[in-house]
């Protein structure tokens, strides 16, 4: 009982931690943390980057490592977890509504193929139109590609499908 209460703080800890470049949105929102466990006293976070490389994994990290040690969790390890990769399939509807206010497009299921994906019409946050483009494979991360509507002239990221 008292390990399921424990957990139940730390998961509470963890969904204030917010992504460093979607601060709408926590680590636990977006499905970067993965897991969390307890361990002869010792709290273990498992971690999934949104991409391979993710320059922004480092800063999540102590992000996260600084929220348990300032609520009193001395022993804190982070174990980053590559398989299964994280997929924006994960997303709930909620998450995805919270990107579009945010200005970013929600991500579409993920498709065998992105050239599948890239056929289909890109609604843009900021008016519904799809009368969108796609600018750039690569928007201000790796993560995201970059998008233009033709209807309100705004430029908007989406997520890549992965």
């Amino acid at each position: 009982m008292e390990k399921t209460r424990s957990l139940d703080q730390i998961w509470h800890i963890l969904q204030e931690v917010k992504d460093p470049e979607i601060p709408v949105l926590s680590l636990v929102d977006l499905k970067v943390v993965r897991d969390v466990k307890m361990e002869d006293g010792c709290v273990i976070v498992s971690m999934t980057p949104t991409f391979a490389g993710c320059p922004a994994m480092e800063q999540m990290k102590s992000d996260v490592l600084d929220s348990l040690h300032a609520k009193g969790y001395a022993e804190v390890r982070i174990e980053t977890v590559l398989s299964p990769s994280w997929t924006t399939d994960a997303l709930t509807d909620e998450t995805k509504e919270r990107l579009r206010v945010f200005g970013i497009a929600s991500p579409p299921k993920k498709q065998e193929s992105l050239e599948v994906t890239l056929l289909v019409p890109v609604p843009c946050p900021f008016c519904s139109s799809t009368e969108t483009k796609l600018e750039s494979s690569f928007g201000a991360t790796l993560c995201k590609q970059l998008f233009y509507c033709d209807h309100c002239k705004q430029s908007f990221e989406r997520f890549k499908p992965l």
